[in-house]
């Protein structure tokens, strides 16, 4: 599996590369368009403005000689070295044609070696210009020069200069992203040992950490994920801790209750199971007058027992939670308190929304209440116990509420977590709520707690609504 994972994480970063790559080779072509659009429209001005500059230099200089050859005695040798004076013009096509004769003088650019690929040229779309210049000797027509513009040569030049640009273009590129390539493969490693640590720390492993030295980007994901290690691993050993604590309170009621069992129960199970020996062996003998007092002796164990139980299951599952609901079952508990302590004033005070919160929380916040008022009536001395339940609004979430405060003694050095508290305090957080103490010389002590409501609260039970 993890082999598998590692070609998976290596195939990504190679497609992350080679998508990259894509993107600078796309960047490079549309720059290339770009660039060889403008760079063909350059030269099509370019091309049009040499070879409007060379049919400009040929009229002046065709139209200087003209002047000469009016009065010359030889027009026929002048005319030859004039066309001939632009033989080895690279853009320019002259020849003259005589109206008394059929000759033609004619002379044209060498073409270009380098062939030009048709398309090229009509990209470039230059088309050739023609001028007609009248030659005259003396007061007579004697024909005309002819000058054509041939930009194929300027072309070619274009051409092999756009050629030598694409070379240039290649050899830049093709190292470049080569060195892309290598360079988000070095900065992609960093990230495969994330991934691997990733892998670990699912696997349970919260003592990874990653040490590598990273720019600022990658550095604040790496300190990140250190962080988000340590909290898991704190919250690890925090359930370690108080899985360790429950089986620890588990093995401690197991054996209270084992205890009681065998001190409390054993016994009168085994004077129940005497008497009844003893009423066999009485009507065996005849003896009825002495069953009597057997039998008592076995109602009143049985009595006992009874008595017994119900402590018992009391610590197990507060009586009548179940039954009437949690208002009543405190409302219990306080009146419990009152016959045994009538001096205390206790006022109790919980809100409708707050008495059907669920089994769980239900069950959390009687025991709240009941270890508040145990440590209130045996260590504060009080003379007022109030205890508040209500549901409020923190940090936009539901919580429940619940507040037990005395005006006894109280602590200068704040309050103690015993046994008790400190098991409640483990409770509340188990279901993800909050316990707070405060405690001072002469102001009594307070016990708040917060408790999450999970969602809606629960349905009130069918009795709830007669």
């Amino acid at each position: 599996m993890l082999l598998g994972t590692g070609w998976r994480q290596r195939a990504d970063a190679t497609s992350l590369r080679l998508r990259l790559i894509g993107l600078v080779a796309l960047i490079f072509a549309f720059s290339l368009a770009l660039g060889g659009t403008v760079a063909c429209l350059n030269a099509s001005r370019s091309v049009d403005a040499e070879m409007r500059a060379a049919l400009a230099v040929a009229r002046q200089t065709i139209e200087a000689e003209a002047v000469l050859l009016a009065t010359s005695v030889e027009p026929r040798r002048d005319l030859e070295r004039l066309v001939a004076s632009f033989r080895g013009s690279r853009h320019l096509r002259v020849r003259f044609i005589g109206l008394d004769t059929d000759a033609t003088l004619q002379v044209g650019p060498t073409p270009s070696a380098a062939p030009v690929p048709r398309w090229f040229v009509r990209l470039i779309d230059v088309p050739p210009r023609t001028l007609q210049l009248p030659i005259a000797i003396g007061q007579r027509a004697f024909g005309e020069i002819i000058v054509e513009t041939a930009p194929y040569n300027e072309v070619a030049e274009i051409w092999n200069e756009f050629g030598d640009g694409l070379l240039i273009l290649g050899l830049f590129s093709l190292p470049t992203m080569a060195l892309i390539y290598l360079f988000v493969g070095r900065a992609l490693r960093p990230l495969e040992r994330l991934a691997t640590a990733l892998s670990r720390l699912g696997e349970g492993d919260y003592a990874v950490r990653l040490a590598d030295r990273l720019p600022p980007e990658l550095a604040r994901l790496r300190d990140r994920f250190n962080c988000t290690a340590a909290q898991l691993a704190a919250m690890a050993a925090e359930n370690r801790r108080l899985n360790e604590e429950l089986v620890g309170l588990q093995q401690q009621e197991r054996s209270d209750l084992a205890r009681d069992l065998h001190d409390d129960v054993g016994p009168y199970l085994f004077a129940i199971n005497v008497d009844a020996s003893n009423i066999t062996r009485h009507m065996r003998e005849g003896k009825l007058a002495a069953i009597a007092g057997h039998a008592a002796a076995i109602s009143e164990a049985v009595h006992h027992l009874q008595e017994q139980v119900r402590r018992m299951l009391g610590r197990l599952r507060p009586i009548g939670l179940a039954e009437f609901g949690l208002a009543d079952a405190i409302a219990n508990l306080v009146e419990f308190w009152r016959r045994r302590r009538p001096e205390i004033d206790y006022r109790l005070d919980i809100a409708p929304a707050a008495q059907f919160c669920g089994d769980l929380i239900d069950t959390t916040i009687f025991r709240i209440v009941q270890e508040a008022m145990n440590n209130a009536i045996r260590h504060s001395v009080p003379s007022t116990i109030r205890i508040n339940i209500c549901v409020m609004q923190t940090d936009g979430r539901e919580v429940v509420k619940v507040s037990v405060a005395d005006n006894g003694r109280g602590a200068a050095a704040g309050p103690v977590m015993g046994y008790g508290l400190l098991g409640m305090s483990e409770r509340v957080k188990a279901i993800g709520g909050s316990l707070d103490l405060a405690s001072a010389a002469g102001e009594g002590f307070t016990l708040t707690a917060a408790i999450p409501l999970r969602g809606q609260a629960a349905v009130p039970p069918a009795w709830a609504t007669l």
